[in-house]
């Protein structure tokens, strides 16, 4: 019989994303070919159905362009105020977030999605805006063109030779909950075009001559359909997904029939490269990943070649790596020699089947002919991976370049330190190492054969080489090779050659030098690669490494803080919460540093500022200190240089960095959670045990009291002698227990930062045993007390008062549990005074044996169950005295029977007898 029941993974996936859709609002996106197709009339007019419905719709921003048509439908539908920006001398009107989200309506209306924020705003891009709308539970509605898609602005532009520079990445789309598509035949917009239905007459001339030709929206009307079927696919794929999780074991759907499995092609790998069209291989990497459903990545490979391009160039590859993330790819850049080997590792490693990349120019005028040309990167991938679907993208004059933000803007002592600037230093070395070599081996021109001098400026040029590197080697071997021929090959100060057999040994040195910069070149590339990983792997494992070690919450910020600003430089901030899970803030903020931004961070667990689409014009970057239970608090670095925020491996780094200080202040917090806990059931322990003790051993002397003193009143006046003084004995005893607890009390605070004062003075041992025998008299009875003090105790230096008190609890702790007779004995030894207690009765509980330290525990008693009163603070107070003189007081079972207890105090020299009297 088969397994029926519902698979629990699955359903417990399913839960969760339920739970997840339910607090996210949804997002309705009416989507068309192009401007003028009725996307904000349509959803206008859906707008009113709603209201008509009893929804609370309300209308962020919604652009009619004119149109009557389309402004008639704003009748009666609620308009939010739109936010008024000062921007170089004007007013800017745009959408306000803030109010948005104060009123959160059933149903929101924000038009054009792809629209620019103005300068000061919280995001770059609307629909960033509508990104934190959704997250707070409101439903958005908005609309969108074709040609605003990232993944299809590059195919567009080539069709309409338009560019639109307002994008949206195509995960906007796909992650939206509704698209409804809205199209229009060719005709009729071009009918509705040449109306002014869609622009001005002005404006509608120009479109029509430009962008709305007919092919052009025949072909964007396909795109759009096509665009559309593929999220319609993914809907429908997401449901079956669903169907099948909740399917049960058995694999069948909720009707009995069979859910077959779904077969998904490999991973993508989009390679970029340094050529203009590299953006275009990127978005056709996410447009096709999207339609194949798979996931992809994006990689560069930088090259010693690629290593010493201009600043422009490199910013253009970041730019293209940061548009690959923002399409939803995992980026990488890689370092070696061969391109080819590099993506092909890749591939292997992240399981990827296809690989897209840019088609190359074709080789021109003599480069074609020449033996040594390299090897295409086709071919030579295809040698590499022979199973690696390789796929080349059109070529399209189209160039993604980073915004004039902080993150290239030089700051005043960081220099442009990716303009590559030639070493001059090594050239002139170079020709100094080249005249050197001249003059030394002119005198040996007659000694030595010329091949041996051809080795000594070879050995100069390999000299340059390993401490220059690649340019001033070759410049090194081109002036041996002048030098060589000037001054030492016939005939002399000429460069005139009589042999040919010279041009060959010119050639060999000229060839050998450079060979050898080249490949000096590529081990200090080489070298410089493992250096930077090295660096990296350093400084987590000595972040991983302090962080194990420490125990509060201030150390893990101080060493986090180090960590981060020793890596990237420039400052670096590590904010944490305080009690009330607010962020605390430093109270002198360093310049640029913006509270709310940080706390922005913290609030949304997103990075902002600096090298994010959140307030990207900001100069710090904030990172949220993301631990698996909560956010614990913010990472903000103000980099001392920016770009690297923008390199894969450096943004990686910064965001293990801040997981690993997360981890940190999530453990350091759980730990004082812990010792809390241990210090509340420690407390709760102690006052359950002073509770018990006191509600019994203050309970006895009370009854007792009351108990005599209502006999007063009935026994014969002879007998009331007898009856006060068993009321003053029970007095004596509570008494008794009141200074147990007070000093008790008094002690713990001078041992928890208090002050014990101690009256030490030169004191007689004798003197002080037997005031301590008088002091307890009343408690010791008839019991028999005798002393065993050593002849020649000397005076001791210790507080009289306090250490009779150690005697006289230690006598009644052998008058209640032992047996007579009690021996008190003191004898001195060598920096120590040594005074026992001993009783002869059965000794110590056997189960305390090799615990007998736990005696001089608060309210610890050798019985846990005894007749005898006493609430177990006698022995505790004994510790706290001797421990405040720096001695030492243990408990034994001693030979012979009885329990011994032994003190012992440090002590001193006694000075002179005069000294003693001053």
């Amino acid at each position: 019989m088969l397994d029926t029941r519902p698979d629990p993974d699955a359903l417990l996936a399913q839960l969760r994303n339920d739970e997840a859709r339910a607090q996210r609002g949804k997002l309705r996106i009416y989507f068309g070919a192009s401007a003028g197709v009725g996307k904000t009339w349509a959803m206008l007019s859906a707008a009113q159905r709603e209201r008509a419905a009893g929804r609370d719709v309300l209308i962020g921003v919604v652009e009619t362009h004119g149109r009557s048509e389309t402004a008639a439908l704003l009748a009666g539908l609620d308009t939010l105020p739109l936010r008024e920006l000062d921007y170089r001398g004007r007013t800017l009107a745009e959408f306000d977030l803030d109010a948005a989200l104060a009123r959160k309506p059933a149903v929101l209306l924000v038009d054009e999605l792809a629209h620019t924020n103005a300068p000061g705003s919280r995001h770059a891009k609307r629909w960033q805006d509508v990104q934190e709308l959704l997250a707070a539970g409101i439903e958005v509605w908005s609309a969108l063109n074709v040609q605003h898609l990232e993944s299809l602005n590059g195919t567009v532009g080539a069709i309409t030779g338009v560019r639109v520079h307002e994008t949206v990445p195509d995960t906007v789309l796909d992650e939206a909950d509704e698209v409804v598509l809205v199209d229009v035949t060719p005709d009729e917009l071009t009918a509705r075009l040449a109306a002014g239905k869609v622009y001005l007459p002005q404006q509608a001339e120009r479109a029509a001559q430009n962008f709305f030709r007919k092919g052009n929206l025949i072909a964007l009307r396909e795109i759009a359909l096509r665009r559309t079927a593929e999220h319609v696919e993914d809907d429908v794929r997401g449901w079956r997904v669903e169907q099948s999780g909740a399917a049960g074991r058995n694999g069948k759907d909720g009707n009995g029939g069979a859910l077959q499995a779904w077969n998904t092609s490999g991973a993508i790998l989009a390679c970029v490269g340094p050529h203009e069209g590299a953006a275009q291989t990127v978005r056709t990497a996410a447009r096709l990943a999207g339609q194949l459903n798979v996931r992809w990545h994006a990689a560069y490979v930088e090259t010693p070649r690629l290593q010493r391009l201009a600043a422009e160039e490199r910013d253009r590859i970041l730019a293209v790596l940061k548009l690959a993330e923002e399409l939803g790819a995992a980026t990488a850049v890689l370092t070696g020699s061969d391109v080819a080997e590099q993506l092909s590792e890749q591939a292997r490693r992240l399981n990827c089947a296809t690989l897209v990349m840019g088609r190359s120019e074709p080789a021109s005028g003599w480069r074609r002919w020449w033996p040594a040309a390299p090897e295409p990167l086709p071919r030579a991938l295809a040698q590499h991976a022979p199973a690696l679907d390789i796929l080349e993208v059109g070529r399209v004059d189209s160039a993604r370049r980073l915004a004039r933000t902080p993150l290239n803007t030089p700051r005043a002592d960081e220099g442009d330190h990716e303009k590559a600037p030639i070493h001059w230093p090594g050239y002139a070395w170079a020709t100094a190492t080249s005249v050197a070599l001249t003059l030394a081996c002119t005198p040996l021109a007659g000694v030595l054969e010329l091949a041996n001098i051809v080795m000594l400026f070879l050995l100069g040029v390999v000299g340059v080489a390993m401490r220059f590197g690649r340019g001033p080697s070759a410049l090194a071997a081109l002036l041996n090779v002048a030098a060589f021929d000037y001054f030492f090959v016939p005939p002399q100060l000429s460069f005139a050659v009589s042999d040919v057999q010279y041009v060959l040994t010119f050639a060999i040195m000229l060839g050998v030098g450079l060979l050898v910069g080249q490949l000096t070149a590529g081990l200090r590339f080489a070298a410089g690669v493992s250096t930077s990983r090295e660096r990296r792997a350093r400084s987590l494992f000595e972040l991983t490494r302090e962080l194990s070690a420490a125990l509060e919450s201030t150390q893990v910020v101080t060493l986090g803080a180090a960590a981060v600003q020793g890596h990237f430089g420039g400052h670096a901030l590590v904010l944490v919460t305080d009690s009330a899970d607010q962020l605390v803030l430093p109270k002198e903020p360093p310049e640029g540093f913006d509270a709310q931004v940080a706390d922005w961070a913290f609030r949304h667990g997103q990075p902002a500022g600096l090298a994010t689409a959140t307030l990207a014009a900001q100069p710090w970057h904030y990172v949220p200190l993301q631990a698996p239970m909560r956010v614990r608090g913010v990472l903000a670095l103000s980099p001392a240089q920016p770009r690297w925020l923008l390199i894969p491996e450096q943004a990686q780094q910064l965001e293990t960095l801040a997981r690993q200080i997360a981890i940190a202040l999530e453990r350091v917090h759980y730990v004082e959670v812990a010792q809390q806990a241990v210090v509340e059931m420690e407390s709760e322990r102690l006052r359950n045990a002073l509770l018990g003790a006191i509600s019994h051993d203050v309970r006895t002397p009370l009854t007792a009291l009351i108990a005599l003193a209502e006999s007063l009143q009935t026994l014969p006046p002879e007998e009331h002698g007898n009856a006060a003084r068993a009321i003053v004995a029970q007095a004596h005893e509570l008494h008794a227990l009141v200074n147990n607890l007070l000093d008790m009390a008094r002690l713990e605070s001078g041992i928890a930062g208090g002050a014990v004062n101690l009256r030490r003075d030169w004191q007689s041992v004798e003197e002080v045993v037997g005031s301590s025998i008088r002091a307890a008299r009343t408690s010791l009875g008839d019991t028999v007390v005798q002393t065993a003090l050593a002849a020649d105790l000397p005076l001791v230096e210790f507080d009289a008062v306090l250490i009779e008190r150690v005697l006289v609890n230690l006598l009644e702790n052998a008058t209640k549990y032992g047996a007579p007779p009690i021996v008190v004995g003191g004898r001195a030894e060598p920096g120590t005074l040594v005074l026992t207690v001993r009783d002869h009765g059965p000794g110590l509980p056997a189960a305390l044996l090799g615990r007998e330290q736990k005696l001089f525990d608060k309210f610890t008693r050798g019985e846990a169950e005894s007749a005898t009163p006493g609430v177990g603070l006698g022995l505790a107070i004994c510790r706290a005295v001797v421990s405040a003189h720096g001695g030492e007081i243990t408990a034994a079972n001693a030979q012979g029977g009885g329990a011994e207890f032994t003190v012992t105090l440090p002590r001193r020299e006694p000075p002179e007898p005069a000294e003693a009297q001053l």
